[in-house]
């Protein structure tokens, strides 16, 4: 390896350790609801999140069709198989009543969060 290179990749090591350091995983875990499309309707159809904090939602498609889990709302769109498992991030959320829905079966998969305050 030449000088010049080993000297950039020794000057660099301080830089990494210190962005590792400033930048650290996040500090708390998020909450994690669990849904489910079977016969393209979601189970449970309604969950109540935590305002102001992110959350993830995990969906499993029980249904033989591919489904694609959407939200203008909280805007997140992606496509989960049938007997998949996806996970979505999403928040932090304002109080409030948002939607989510199967974009292939838009009238019959469709479900709501709420964004509540902590009492």
């Amino acid at each position: 390896m030449e000088y010049h290179t080993m000297k950039l990749l020794v000057a660099a090591i301080p830089l990494l350790a210190g962005a590792w350091i400033c930048f650290p995983q996040q500090a708390h875990s998020q909450t994690v609801f669990q849904l489910t499309v079977k016969d393209h309707h979601f189970e449970p159809d309604h969950i109540t999140v935590p305002a102001g904090e992110r959350f993830m939602i995990e969906l499993n498609n029980q249904d033989t069709t591919t489904d694609e889990f959407e939200s203008y709302d909280m805007k997140f769109e992606k496509i989960v198989v049938p007997q998949g498992t996806i996970k979505v991030h999403a928040g932090p959320l304002h109080p409030g009543t948002y939607t989510f829905f199967d974009d292939y079966h838009p009238d019959e998969a469709k479900g709501t969060v709420t964004a509540e305050e902590k009492k």
